[in-house]
């Protein structure tokens, strides 16, 4: 019965169905991060919840049908929203900035350690073990597999991804369109372009060696070493049941959910106080080796979590409030 369901959660902000983009910008606190980026903290976007729920939309919104038809400008999501603001205050700094993105998936992973409660097994397909499980997004050519590193300098990284200098919104709605159409998607029963894979678009923002002049605000306006903003689009949990997958969707569905589920085992642990944590396993998958910094660095972090308004999800949208309670409680050091 419902009655079993009762649960209250606190969120900083809530927004219906009906909620415009630019509500949803102005809300959530996504400009506050953007100025945070500007005076020198690293700071991450993370879009979670239910296939079909509207994750690409809140962060993306609609997909460009080509660089002659653009999305509306009222329809346009927290990413385009807060590079409009990056780019803005980045003039204001006069010459002394560049601006670069990144952009990549992880695609179909295989986690690797216990800690992770396992999914249940599909047989693996042929092509599947073809496929790369970090591709960047932005490189011409057939996909490959990139190789993730570690160092003690930079923590947890990806050899060889492209790193595309812009100095417009409209270079930046190029390279979005770019990755959007190479990364990995299908349709099944809730979703009619679900996307497979966790992408990460990431700006950086490096300070120029240069003279100080009048026309440049104080160094305090401007970062004064690189710094980051990562959005992180992160495939949609699904009930292989539900979707109505088989074959490589369904393996797809289950790498999807395991990769998730070692997230939110990191999560749980970082939500503890820290007296009481214990190791956090960044290393059980690719996708929380990236994040490794954003959860439990210095930085600052938005989680936003999106559900589906069906009783029929009821079950997944309380999973994906659960989670989105546990994050709100991780505490980075400043």
């Amino acid at each position: 019965s419902a009655a079993r369901h009762d649960a209250t959660f606190a969120f900083s902000a809530v927004f219906d169905g009906g909620a415009s983009q630019e509500a949803v910008f102005r809300g959530s606190g996504m400009r506050d991060l953007v100025e945070l980026a500007m005076a020198g903290c690293s700071c991450t976007v993370f879009a979670f919840g239910q296939t079909g729920s509207g994750k690409t939309y809140t962060l993306m919104g609609p997909p460009a049908q080509g660089r002659d038809r653009p999305a509306a400008p009222a329809l346009l999501g927290l990413m385009q929203r807060s590079l409009s603001v990056l780019l803005e205050r980045s003039r204001g700094c006069g010459s002394g900035l560049a601006l670069s993105a990144s952009y990549l998936e992880i695609y179909n992973e295989q986690v690797s350690a216990s800690r992770a409660a396992p999914a249940p097994r599909a047989p693996a397909a042929p092509s599947l073990r073809r496929n790369p499980q970090v591709r960047d997004l932005l490189s011409p050519g057939p996909p490959s597999a990139l190789p993730l590193r570690w160092s003690k300098t930079r923590g947890f990284y990806v050899e060889n991804q492209l790193d595309v200098g812009f100095e417009s919104l409209e270079a930046v709605a190029d390279l979005l369109l770019q990755g959007s159409q190479r990364r990995r998607t299908s349709a099944h029963a809730l979703n009619s372009h679900s996307s497979r894979s966790h992408a990460l678009l990431t700006v950086r923002v490096r300070s120029r060696a240069r003279r100080p002049t009048a026309r440049v605000p104080q160094p305090s306006a401007c970062p004064s070493e690189q710094v980051t903003l990562c959005f992180v689009d992160l495939a949609g949990s699904e009930r292989v049941k539900e979707t109505g997958s088989s074959g490589e969707l369904a393996v797809e569905a289950n790498n999807i959910n395991r990769s998730l589920l070692a997230l939110g085992h990191c999560i749980s642990l970082l939500a503890k106080p820290r007296g009481r944590r214990t190791h956090i396993p960044y290393r059980d998958s690719k996708l929380t080796r990236l994040l490794a910094r954003s959860l439990g660095g210095s930085g600052a972090t938005l989680m936003v979590a999106c559900i589906s308004p069906s009783s029929r999800c009821l079950s997944e949208t309380l999973s994906t409030l659960r989670y989105a309670s546990r994050a709100r409680r991780v505490t980075a050091r400043p």
